[in-house]
């Protein structure tokens, strides 16, 4: 799995535009928190999308661009948290526990061939 890191609300953007050709997956990860890291390494270790772009991003480092994520994409802030994006939308967004793999593919088209 290749992480992209996002360090600037400008690859918010960026990555939104993108999603209108690939689905876009942003991970906000709390450095600090066990449940995010057992999180982050479930998606890793079961990771086979390569329909999806994935981004990541230190919420303790970058909480402004977490805070802008949370206000542009008109979700509500969780930590950890992960967030599908396709045509520019928000498809799909879960937090803790919920966050795997499996969750995303349910979001994806195939029929569509991102």
């Amino acid at each position: 799995m290749n992480w992209n890191n996002i360090q600037s609300q400008n690859q918010i953007d960026d990555l939104v535009k993108a999603s209108h050709e690939k689905y876009q997956v942003i991970f906000k990860h709390s450095t600090t928190c066990p449940i995010s890291s057992m999180a982050k390494m479930r998606l890793e270790s079961k990771w086979d999308l390569d329909e999806v772009d994935a981004h990541f991003l230190d919420l303790l480092s970058f909480r402004s661009v977490s805070n802008y994520i949370a206000d542009s994409l008109e979700v509500h802030h969780e930590s950890p948290q992960l967030i599908l994006l396709k045509n520019g939308e928000v498809i799909h967004d879960s937090s803790h526990l919920d966050i795997s793999v499996e969750e995303i593919k349910e979001s994806i088209d195939y029929s569509d061939k991102a």
